[in-house]
């Protein structure tokens, strides 16, 4: 039985290189969400910061895409080992036909997620922008208690394409948890 561990642990991780692998599971005709999420991770004009990814080379696999477990596969060892978890028992309720596709993430990205490939975020990557930006104030590169994810919702569509897809509306309500003069616009 221990022995079984490190090897379903190679053996999913090996699986988890395919997205149509985790598809295989999270698409279905009668629960939409994932479809749209895959038919944007997959499109030349993609519609949120997902289907930007989806087209996008990883630094250190140049000559591939992103995949699905590229974020949804956690950031250290810990977070890891919570993605198998919940996969070994979505497996099991799967196979023996009670599985119910999620509505919303278990465990939702984090920052480390993110700073698996965006490490920090200073003024040279916003160079060309007129005035300063979030990320180019030291005061906002600290631990605000805002994830990435709240400002840069990954897979909804809609935002502004860009401005890595950021809603502007939902944006400034982030703001305004610190600048009360955002909370009127």
């Amino acid at each position: 039985m221990l022995a079984s561990f490190p090897v379903g642990w190679l053996v999913t991780d090996h699986l988890e290189q395919d997205n149509d692998f985790c598809n295989a599971c999270h698409l279905r005709e009668e629960v939409p969400l994932h479809i749209d999420i895959r038919l944007d991770f997959d499109a030349n004009q993609p519609a949120s910061l997902a289907g930007v990814h989806g087209g996008a080379r990883v630094r250190d696999r140049a000559d591939q895409a992103f995949r699905c477990i590229d974020c949804h596969g956690g950031h250290d060892f810990a977070s890891r080992a919570k993605v198998k978890v919940l996969a070994a028992k979505d497996t099991f309720w799967w196979l023996t036909g009670r599985f119910d596709e999620p509505d919303h993430m278990a465990w939702p990205l984090t920052d480390g997620d993110c700073a698996k490939c965006h490490g920090r975020f200073d003024e040279s990557d916003f160079a060309d922008w007129e005035s300063p930006r979030f990320h180019q104030l030291a005061v906002h590169n600290v631990d605000l208690g805002v994830d990435c994810v709240t400002c840069h919702p990954v897979h909804e569509t809609g935002g502004n394409a860009d401005a890595y897809f950021l809603h502007a509306k939902h944006v400034r309500s982030q703001c305004a948890r610190c600048h009360a003069e955002y909370a009127d616009l």
